[in-house]
């Protein structure tokens, strides 16, 4: 049987190109190294608490019901979806915050208390941000990222310079509150980069949040992946556990197949959707297209120190999504971005998912899951690990006019060490290549290998970007291109 293609790794990107490449007739396995399929989408289950490892922002729903269309699926085939609202809170200082609504609306109401007259911009902002996430979703994030010409249509040459002025400019251009400015550079901490040095194009991010809502899948983020799992083995798709490869093995140029357990698993293509860095070290040096030292110019997204918390009782004064923003976020992101080291006072995010979806928590008890975006790279140990956690659990209380150190019934926490150990992560980091002006599209690692005719690459590290619906975009564009370079071979007998 020709036509068959190995998949490396299990996350969105691998099982969206999976499920692409299956319908197609391909004979398709996918190769995940961990016991739990999903990549970073993974789950941690301990004493009736359970806690979405990774992801925990359901933006961009069309990506989602696009990505189920295209089998002729919805998203409710699988998965309940509820819109939160609020959507999320922010805490800028003790019983100082703001809530941000599930319509556009009502925010701009919240922006007018705040700062009146800034309603007014913010309906211009977010109608440029609409016309730019549709410009993307439509022109833009599916191209494959060979060439400048791609980002070159009648509509971005108009508004070319939206790809050379900063986030940062257009936000602070008509909005002077510290607050409502950190509310819109806020989204594009998902793109990993700095909004002094995100183009302002990807305000698109704005028009995620405030447009399109945040949403909840009924039982978490893995519930997606649990999804695509279903409908990937109902293509076909062949999913194998515990199947760590340790080498890609390549003659004249070509991929015969991987070697995974001192055995040789053949194929006609290899798609890797591990981290594109460690993916390459799987390969004899001179097939490799990119060296150590290009990927130590590239500027990566945050990683995160995470710790997955059990309450044994219910929280107050929070949402689902709440962010305290109470110190500086400029000086934040310049010990992840510029100077990396750990932040003397950091930004975090905690997500309580059980106060909207009893499933993740015990009655009368709280799943907490609180994440410190911090530089990839950079020393982790178990001290440091314990000194943010009761630095940001002694804010936390403040902040919220509570105690809850004494309830705590048991964390987990998860930094740069796991990342590397469970997902090859380059340098630990959490979310892939950040979307600078010199790493969008076609400047960021190809698709396609150059030196190896039938290997591929998909995910965080290549293009689109970071982020869920950006993977699965991804997967979908691998596939296509596949499909381009090595049609299906139909023999007599099939």
């Amino acid at each position: 049987m020709k036509n068959k293609i190995i998949i490396i790794g299990s996350g969105f990107s691998s099982l969206a190109a999976s499920c692409y490449l299956a319908k197609a007739g391909y004979s398709v396995t996918v190769l995940e190294k961990n016991e739990m399929v999903g990549g970073r989408a993974r789950v941690f289950e301990k004493d009736g608490f359970k806690f979405d490892m990774g992801p925990s922002w359901y933006w961009m729903p069309d990506v989602f019901e696009s990505f189920f269309a295209d089998f002729e699926k919805k998203v409710s085939d699988y998965y309940e979806l509820s819109k939160l609202s609020p959507a999320y809170q922010v805490y800028f200082n003790t019983s100082d915050s703001i809530k941000i609504s599930d319509n556009l609306n009502d925010i701009k109401k919240t922006f007018e208390e705040v700062e009146p007259g800034s309603s007014k911009y913010l309906q211009d902002f977010i109608d440029s941000a609409k016309f730019n996430y549709e410009v993307a979703i439509k022109d833009l994030v599916y191209k494959p990222g060979n060439s400048i010409a791609e980002l070159i249509t009648p509509v971005t040459i108009q508004r070319v310079n939206q790809f050379f002025t900063s986030i940062r400019k257009k936000v602070r251009k008509k909005i002077k509150n510290e607050k409502l400015i950190q509310i819109l550079e806020f989204p594009v901490l998902f793109l990993g980069a700095k909004p002094s040095n995100t183009p302002s194009f990807y305000n698109f991010m704005n028009y995620a949040d405030f447009g399109l809502g945040t949403w909840h899948p009924k039982g978490g983020m893995h519930e997606v992946i649990k999804a695509m799992i279903s409908l990937a083995t109902s293509l076909g798709v062949e999913i194998r556990k515990n199947s760590n490869v340790s080498k890609i093995v390549v003659e004249d140029g070509k991929t015969i197949g991987v070697q995974v357990d001192n055995s040789l698993l053949i194929a006609d293509v290899v798609l890797s959707g591990a981290d594109y860095n460690h993916t390459e070290t799987l390969l004899d040096k001179p097939y490799r297209q990119y060296s150590e030292k290009y990927w130590e110019k590239k500027v990566l997204a945050p990683s995160s120190l995470l710790f997955y918390v059990g309450f044994d009782k219910k929280i107050k004064e929070v949402c689902h999504h709440t962010l305290f923003f109470d110190s500086d976020f400029d000086k934040h992101a310049v010990q992840i971005y510029d100077e990396p080291s750990w932040p003397e006072k950091p930004l975090f995010y905690a997500n309580f998912p059980s106060l909207t979806d009893p499933s993740f928590a015990p009655e009368n008890k709280e799943a907490g899951f609180f994440l410190i975006p911090i530089a990839p790279g950079i020393e982790d140990t178990p001290e440091i690990r314990e000194t943010y956690f009761n630095h940001i659990m002694d804010r936390f209380e403040k902040l919220t006019n509570q105690s809850v150190k004494e309830h705590i019934l048991f964390k987990k926490s998860y930094c740069i060490k796991e990342f590397k150990e469970d997902y090859n992560s380059f340098k630990g980091n959490a979310y892939g290549l950040a979307n600078t002006l010199t790493q969008t599209a076609f400047l960021r690692p190809k698709l396609k290998s150059k030196k190896v005719n039938n290997l591929f690459f998909t995910g965080q590290l290549t293009v689109p970007g970071p982020g869920v619906p950006p993977a699965l975009i991804s997967g979908k564009v691998v596939s296509s291109l596949i499909q381009k370079h090595y049609p299906l071979v139909h023999h007599q007998n099939q």
